[in-house]
């Protein structure tokens, strides 16, 4: 039974005097797919501003905005109803030969993966790829999809969860020294573990549901990352196409995670970005709220 979702974004930028802006880059909008349709959109900017929507290389839904006329303040403010149905990855058979690694992609594969197999931070003294290592299994063969799910589980239970307000994401080595990171750190540092061990993985950006919200929480377990935009990533698994793992809460699916960019770096999937003019102190301060509600059953 598909679940519909309530989901308003806010951000705002705030500066001590009037500056003008340049085009700002807006990726707010869910991503269509079978499981997830947009059944509603709003997009309200203050100042006044032109605004184009398109489709980036990923086939992401991108807002192109360019504010008119100078100001202390730029609000961008999008609204969206969607209807998210549980897709059953984990229900789903990989394809023979990808059941147990070390696996192949296909060489038609291969092609469309390329830039999401290829590991895009330095490891020169070999410690990423021996702590991926460390999931494989010495007693027998070991499982691909189970190899994805411990390593999933293993950030969540040993890593502590920092929430960052600045921009950027920490290197995987970054994260495995200080043994914590956001949830964008999390996800790099197993698209990146997976990636050594020749798995196609990819970033995602978008929406988190927490159930407690809405009085849900029947388990009692915390949600963390909601409020905000999330960040977890996909692998390509063959037979089952691209699943979802979020380390951050060790979700694997399920309705809660909803998609707004794939990329393969995070720094292709920022929520906003864009450029503005005037004095260099003038900047005080971003704030961005994210509110995601489940609409009541008929």
């Amino acid at each position: 039974m598909p679940v519909r979702y309530d989901i308003v974004h806010t951000t705002v930028y705030s500066y001590c005097e009037p500056v003008t802006f340049g085009e700002h880059r807006v990726m707010f909008r869910p991503r269509d797919s079978h499981d997830l349709r947009v059944l509603a959109t709003d997009l309200e900017v203050s100042p006044q501003a032109i605004v184009r929507m398109i489709q980036d290389p990923h086939s992401n839904s991108v807002a192109l905005v360019q504010p008119l006329g100078a100001a202390t303040e730029l609000r961008i403010v999008c609204s969206f109803t969607i209807e998210h149905a549980v897709s059953p990855y984990f229900e789903l058979p990989l394809a023979p030969a990808a059941d147990v690694y070390p696996f192949a992609y296909s060489v038609e594969d291969r092609f469309d993966l390329e830039h999401y197999l290829r590991p895009h931070y330095d490891d020169p003294l070999g410690e990423l790829t021996a702590w991926a290592r460390q999931f494989l299994r010495t007693d027998g063969p070991t499982g691909t999809r189970d190899l994805l799910v411990q390593m999933n589980q293993r950030i969540r239970d040993t890593l502590r969860y920092a929430e960052r307000d600045e921009e950027g994401t920490q290197t995987p080595l970054q994260t495995l020294a200080l043994q914590s990171g956001s949830c964008r750190d999390f996800a790099l540092l197993m698209m990146e573990a997976a990636r050594r061990l020749g798995i196609a993985t990819r970033f995602v950006s978008g929406y988190l549901y927490d159930p407690a919200l809405d009085g849900l929480g029947a388990d009692g377990t915390p949600v963390t990352g909601a409020g905000a935009t999330h960040a977890w990533l996909q692998a390509y698994l063959p037979g089952a196409g691209w699943v979802p793992f979020d380390p951050t809460n060790n979700l694997l699916g399920g309705s809660q995670l909803i998609r707004v960019g794939v990329a393969r770096d995070p720094s292709h999937a920022a929520p906003v970005s864009g450029s503005w003019y005037g004095s260099a102190n003038a900047y005080l301060g971003l704030t961005a709220t994210v509110q995601v509600r489940r609409q009541p059953e008929d």
